[in-house]
């Protein structure tokens, strides 16, 4: 569903902006106070005014010439509330990133300069995530660099900052997609079937683990798509040609001409907590149906983490069977796809008329 860009061209419209503190309209316009002598962003959770005694601005300085002087509590001259936690959350997450061992809450609360409660509601609702778990996902994403270069899986579980080598090892299989040693070799004693074949969208190539489909992938030819499945898993066993799993990649392609006979399939999905909660999302939008980002944040309880969602979409390597092709940008444009908005385009208009 398109929406349009909120319009406060009159005081009538702005008022009713003020009732509601939104906050699409900071930076739009000002408003003062007459019994104050204060003016403030349409957002400020000061005491809302009378009617009567309210004149609104669209600049600062027009606030500040009539003889009004910024409110101490909304900081109108400066950053606005987003701006400012966004800033924060940030300099948190730099923190976690530089840190040998996960900062405490505490301490990451008062780098921020919020209390420790509002810290982490804050944190969750830019990013997605817990600081936790922001800490967790950093720190698989260094022990996957630290795999590849220590000699032993023990020291880079060590030198990832993991203070027990048994919690790390508790979560593995779920952090890498394998064990450590398998994914430290490159994917040794990992075995992927796959297949590749051509459908009216290109080449396609569809992968499996023994746990379910692990990639979906299109391309204008077919052999980039296996190189790309080597260079992820250099040493692991592939088997392509595999008949009884030519059945996978022929139900793909059915479903992709014809998207009414849908499409269920097992799949091996790996990626962190939120990335995962997207995805499932994405699975529950109907064939036919399009969400935006803002739509998709809303759905996972996680309204104000738009970019987070719209980074979990295209981290995505499961085409169709995940379907992040039905997510548009706000105003109803095609955001980019991993596999080209041509392809994009095509699914949606062929699922619009199944």
């Amino acid at each position: 569903m398109t929406k349009t860009a909120p319009s406060f061209r009159s005081d009538d419209q702005r008022w009713a902006a003020l009732v509601r503190r939104n906050r699409a309209a900071d930076g739009i316009f000002f408003y003062s106070v007459l019994t104050t002598g204060v003016y403030c962003r349409p957002s400020c959770a000061s005491r809302l005014p009378r009617r009567e005694n309210v004149q609104f601005y669209a600049t600062v300085d027009e606030a500040e010439r009539a003889g009004f002087r910024a409110c101490k509590r909304c900081q109108p001259r400066g950053k606005n509330l987003d701006e400012r936690q966004a800033a924060a959350v940030a300099r948190a997450c730099r923190l976690i990133e530089r840190a040998e061992e996960m900062p405490s809450l505490d301490a990451l609360a008062d780098a921020a300069g919020m209390s420790r409660f509002h810290f982490h509601r804050v944190f969750k609702a830019q990013t997605g995530v817990t600081p936790k778990a922001y800490a967790e996902a950093h720190r698989t994403r260094r022990v996957q660099g630290e795999l590849k270069r220590s000699a032993t899986v023990t020291a880079a579980i060590y030198g990832a900052g993991f203070g027990s080598s048994g919690r790390f090892y508790a979560t593995s299989t779920e952090r890498l997609g394998m064990t450590p040693s398998a994914f430290r070799g490159g994917g040794r004693s990992t075995t992927i079937r796959f297949a590749v074949g051509e459908c009216s969208l290109g080449s396609i190539l569809v992968a499996a683990t023994e746990h379910g489909i692990c990639a979906i992938s299109f391309g204008d030819d077919p052999d980039p798509l296996v190189r790309e499945l080597q260079d992820r898993f250099p040493k692991a066993t592939l088997i392509g040609g595999d008949e009884e799993f030519e059945r996978h990649l022929a139900k793909v392609i059915g479903f992709i001409e014809a998207p009414g006979r849908g499409l269920n399939l097992p799949l091996d999905v790996r990626g962190t907590a939120f990335q995962q909660r997207v995805w499932e999302a994405l699975r529950e939008i109907p064939a036919g149906s399009k969400a935006t980002y803002a739509e998709l944040a809303g759905q996972i309880g996680q309204p104000s983490a738009v970019r987070a969602v719209a980074q979990a979409c295209a981290s995505n390597q499961i085409a169709v069977a995940i379907p992040c092709h039905r997510v548009t940008r706000a105003d109803g444009e095609l955001a980019g796809y991993r596999w080209g908005v041509a392809r994009k385009r095509a699914l949606l208009e062929r699922e619009a008329a199944a």
